[in-house]
């Protein structure tokens, strides 16, 4: 995962209407609900099938920190299917999504180039069609250099060139996030 698809994912969470199950029990029982079988969910986590059972059963309550991450990662990515949806579908159709960054950004145009760009701080919203774009390159596996270029072309046309009011062959370079935010 990268910049982008984690923060697409910290905002799909901001949606949930309920708390996902918090204890080890609660969330390899959900596990388990989702994806069938005890086999199926060692094969997600990358443990055996009995350390499964026995986390089901309550036997076994404190899993190493990097497997309860697991847990709790794929519980999180599992949880409320539809509201995260219905948010996705709505932005993408009628309202769009904000994003929040602090990246590094270069330009190419006719009057000069320049490979050292600045740091910018942007906060900007981006209309409907570049959720969709997004929302679709993120669905079909896209890495997150796809994503970003997604994003740069966003930003490119409704913050530097203004919506087509300026700096018509402008083309900006997205690179070194800081950080990335997205709300929607």
């Amino acid at each position: 995962m990268g910049d982008i698809d984690d923060a697409l994912e910290r905002a799909e969470r901001e949606a949930f209407t309920r708390r996902p199950p918090k204890t080890l029990k609660a969330q390899v029982g959900y596990l388990v609900k989702q994806l069938k079988t005890t086999r199926a969910v060692a094969r997600e986590l990358g443990v055996s099938q009995r350390s499964v059972e026995r986390y089901r059963k309550g036997e076994r309550k404190n899993p190493p920190r990097a497997i309860a991450e697991r847990i709790d990662a794929a519980v999180q990515a599992r949880w409320q299917p539809q509201l995260r949806k219905r948010r996705r579908d709505h932005a993408a159709a009628s309202t769009g999504i904000t994003v929040e960054t602090r990246a590094r950004f270069g330009y190419t145009a006719p009057i000069g180039t320049t490979d050292d760009g600045r740091m910018r701080r942007l906060t900007v919203h981006l209309p409907p069609e570049y959720a969709r774009r997004l929302f679709d390159a993120r669905e079909q596996g896209a890495g997150d250099q796809q994503l970003r270029d997604i994003v740069a072309e966003g930003l490119q046309e409704i913050y530097f060139k203004d919506g087509g009011r300026r700096a018509d062959q402008l083309k900006v370079a997205f690179t070194d996030i800081d950080y990335f935010d997205v709300s929607f």
